[in-house]
């Protein structure tokens, strides 16, 4: 994806257009709870335990940041993890 957004960016430079990847880290969603496969649902859990994950409205926020830029600033990435998320 960031190869892909920096391609991006770099192609529509210049037309008004910006280009910005937000990158979550560990999100509390109901998306883990869809896992079928036992291995990848206990990775999951393993990685998740004892970590505060962040929540859907602290994405939001970063995303509310990123395009309410003026329009001569472009915010190219956002990296937003767990301040106990070691990766």
């Amino acid at each position: 994806m960031n190869a892909f957004s920096e391609s991006l960016r770099q192609e529509v430079t210049g037309r008004g257009v910006r280009i910005s990847l937000v990158e979550p880290g560990a999100v509390a969603t109901e998306l883990t709870d869809h896992i079928t496969q036992p291995e990848a649902k206990r990775a999951s859990q393993e990685m998740a335990a004892g970590m505060t994950r962040l929540q859907a409205e602290d994405i939001a926020r970063a995303v509310l940041y990123v395009v309410s830029q003026p329009s001569h600033v472009a915010v190219n990435e956002v990296l937003v993890r767990p301040t106990d998320q070691e990766r």
